[in-house]
């Protein structure tokens, strides 16, 4: 099990999430951000409107994508 933040993972706020794989973490923020949106939160929002122009450049998407996983794999495991 591992340990990222909303921040970490291009998010707005320090909420942690924990996830034994990269995919299950990339759905526990994606999950967390749309509840945020939900709420109407203004920085949340901001977050996720700089990842939909992300979103425009396949590559630029992938390369980031690439990126968050790397740091994921690279953190230690929870005790």
């Amino acid at each position: 099990m591992k340990t990222m933040t909303c921040l970490q993972l291009g998010g707005a706020c320090d909420m942690e999430f924990h996830a034994p794989t990269f995919n299950e973490m990339a759905e526990l923020s994606k999950k967390h951000s749309m509840e945020m949106f939900q709420q109407g939160d203004a920085d949340h929002f901001k977050a996720m409107n700089d990842m939909q122009k992300l979103m425009k450049s396949p590559d630029a998407m992938n390369e980031w994508f690439e990126n968050k996983r790397s740091e994921f794999d690279s953190l230690p495991c929870d005790d």
